[in-house]
């Protein structure tokens, strides 16, 4: 199992590699504990010439925040940048995002729809499998 979902591009009409071209990967919501909070995890990938900026997050379920992990301290960040050429990784223990005040408890085997809008891609929707509470990937994270 990879975790891998829904591959999107920025759509745009050059493919040249002058502009933003992000996808996303191995995006998965381990099963919440919480009847109020889940974390998410992915990858931003960008192999355009040009950064990019994560601006905010949408989900159905909930309000969703990205957070950073800074010396074992999580903080809320407003924009986090997909560098040109590079990647913004979410994953256990670093950059994530939380999912506060959920209108539903997720379950196993479900999908969570996200959204992921970005300054130069606009938005890119996600579909993140809900995977077991204890669930690590092997690759990608």
């Amino acid at each position: 199992m990879t975790g891998s979902l829904a591959l999107a591009g920025c759509g745009s009409e050059d493919s040249g590699d002058s502009k933003a071209e992000v996808s996303v990967s191995g995006a998965y919501m381990p099963q919440p504990v919480s009847d109020s909070m889940a974390a998410g995890f992915l990858t931003v990938t960008n192999k355009g010439g040009t950064k990019d900026e994560l601006t905010s997050v949408t989900s159905d379920v909930g309000t969703v925040t990205a957070h950073e992990t800074v010396d074992s301290s999580m903080q809320e960040v407003k924009d986090l940048p997909v560098p040109a050429h590079g990647q913004l990784v979410f994953k256990s223990g670093g950059n994530h995002l939380m999912f506060e005040k959920l209108k539903r408890k997720p379950k196993q085997g479900e999908t969570v729809t996200v959204k992921l809008h970005f300054t130069e891609s606009g938005t890119v929707t996600v579909q993140m499998p809900v995977k077991p509470a204890t669930y690590t990937p092997t690759t990608g994270h």
